[in-house]
């Protein structure tokens, strides 16, 4: 009676133990779900993000049959960087994205890191079949047994080929096409077609300098040149290089811009995009003058804010379009693995159009959100109160200021100080800005909202110098749940910056130390259907 007793007391505790372990579990699920639902309100609207799990630097991409397409670092089996993968996905203009299946995965070789795509449309590679042309995609094997090993050479150069367009590859046989001849960070080849000198031209980075190739047929390259060891920002190593002929805005100048990226070293810390202009023989590449020995005052950037990394062109542009098409990754290396999301990692920014501009004897990248977007766009009005020197902006009730473009002008005359903020009911803020008297723009996110997943990403301020001196100042910023893009005097200096705000912004501040006037203001609201992420 006793051990009955006693076992029908064990079972009650066994089953209570098991319940109440059920219910712990329950409840930890739960919070993980609403973790995941809450961290929703983080994922953009309009950028595109993986469905799930990390990227970094996007690599490929390439336009053919009216479709984009986008690879990118991919690791699928974790939300921090890990054996990197080809992710891919497609899309029609660049805002709404489908991801697709992974295009390359690791092998015995090594790790799928950061390359670039062609279309070999002459089959120059004789990877195609007739009449029907190969896609062609050169990436960095990287070796991480070679690596842990101590050796220098864990990095190669390798090609894969596609016959449907991007959707599936197959590795070169013969790979690698570039075995590394003793350098270290030996990586990120980008391809493209010199419609000048008739030939394949790649360029790729090898720690503190770029290497130039040329090839007849995407499997065979010779070395031409290298360039960079004491030129521009070398606080980093180099990476994720990309090289092209641009015409000179209202001329038929032509001059070639080199886009280096490096990390550390970026003008405000962490990652960044440096670039270069100059003029190419066929072999070498000469700067102009003014990017001679720069290094620290070198201040030719693509992005002066913190969060455009690895950026590089479309290939295959058709000519009748005749822009260059620029996307980076929106996020930078001191922090990308600590920021406030789990399920995903990290998003690009948006696509961009670069345009070459010759101002006082001086070459400069202009860069604005590509015309695509427009179509998005529908214009609001926002409730607002005004006096001499500010103006607030606020947002509908149950609305917010999340998905939107701001587009206006301001005479300087006597203002010294110049502040722009957005914010909410929480008192996060996010502050930027231009200090007239010393030329700069600056971004404060100190308050923006969640900062403490890193110290260093309130650590200081982001700067960049006002490039062109007008007393009027042009101002257009985009705005999409974590990110702000600005475009200032028509894209001469841009920045861009995240944020995770806890909840969303819903007023718009403009603030002056002096009588403030506002022109030509124009605020839309950007509708997508928000199902770029997904499958």
């Amino acid at each position: 009676m006793k051990r009955i007793l006693f076992f029908g007391f064990f079972i009650i505790l066994v089953f209570g133990a098991c319940n109440n372990a059920r219910k712990t579990e329950e409840k930890v699920e739960k919070r993980l779900d609403e973790s995941i639902v809450d961290e929703e309100k983080f994922r953009p609207a309009f950028h595109f993000t993986p469905q799930a799990h990390w990227m970094n630097d996007p690599n490929g991409m390439f336009f053919l049959n009216g479709t984009y397409h986008l690879y990118f670092q991919y690791y699928p089996e974790d939300n921090v960087w890990g054996p990197m993968h080809w992710g891919h996905a497609t899309s029609k203009d660049m805002i709404e994205w489908q991801q697709r299946e992974i295009a390359l995965k690791p092998d015995e070789k090594g790790y799928i890191f950061s390359g670039s795509a062609v279309y070999d449309k002459n089959n120059t590679s004789g990877l195609g079949r007739e009449n029907d042309p190969p896609v062609v995609a050169m990436f960095t094997y990287h070796d991480p047994k070679g690596e842990k090993e101590g050796k220098i050479n864990y990095q190669s150069q390798a090609i894969a080929f596609s016959l449907d367009s991007g959707y599936t590859w197959t590795k070169y046989k013969n790979n690698p096409v570039i075995k590394n001849p003793g350098l270290k960070d030996f990586r990120d080849p980008k391809m493209t077609w010199d419609p000048i000198h008739k030939k394949w031209l790649m360029v790729l980075s090898a720690n503190d300098r770029s290497i130039f190739y040329s090839s007849e047929n995407l499997k065979d390259w010779q070395k031409l040149s290298e360039f960079g060891m004491q030129t521009g920002a070398h606080d980093g190593v180099w990476e994720c290089p990309d090289f092209f002929p641009m015409k000179v805005e209202d001329s038929e100048e032509i001059k070639w811009v080199l886009i280096q990226s490096l990390n550390p070293g970026g003008y405000n810390g962490g990652s960044g995009t440096q670039y270069f202009i100059g003029d190419f023989d066929g072999k070498t590449f000469t700067p102009e003058r003014n990017f001679k020995d720069l290094k620290d005052k070198h201040n030719y950037w693509l992005d002066f804010g913190r969060d455009n990394y690895a950026g590089v062109t479309w290939s295959n542009i058709p000519s009748k379009d005749g822009r260059t098409l620029f996307l980076g990754w929106m996020s930078n290396w001191l922090y990308a693995q600590e920021v406030p999301t789990e399920k995903w990692r990290s998003s690009m920014t948006l696509p961009r159009e670069l345009t070459l501009k010759k101002t006082n004897s001086d070459y400069r990248i202009f860069s604005t959100p590509a015309r695509e977007l427009e179509k998005y766009k529908s214009a609001i009005q926002l409730q607002s109160k005004r006096d001499q020197n500010k103006v607030v902006f606020t947002a509908p009730a149950q609305s917010d200021l999340m998905s939107n473009e701001f587009n206006f002008a301001i005479p300087l005359k006597e203002i010294k100080k110049l502040q722009f903020s957005l914010s909410n009911s929480q008192n996060d803020s996010l502050k930027f800005g231009l200090n007239t008297e010393d030329h700069q723009f600056y971004v404060n996110r100190k308050k923006s909202g969640l900062i403490d997943f890193s110290d260093k990403f309130t650590q200081k301020f982001s700067t960049a110098p006002r490039i062109v001196k007008s007393d009027t100042l042009k101002v257009n910023f985009i705005v999409d749940r974590t990110s702000i893009e600005i475009f200032y005097d028509d894209g001469a200096t841009v920045m861009t910056e995240i944020f995770f705000p806890e909840e969303p912004y819903t007023k718009f501040g403009i603030h002056a130390d002096s009588k403030l006037e506002i022109e030509n203001m124009e605020i839309s609201r950007i509708n997508t259907d928000g199902k770029e992420w997904e499958k």
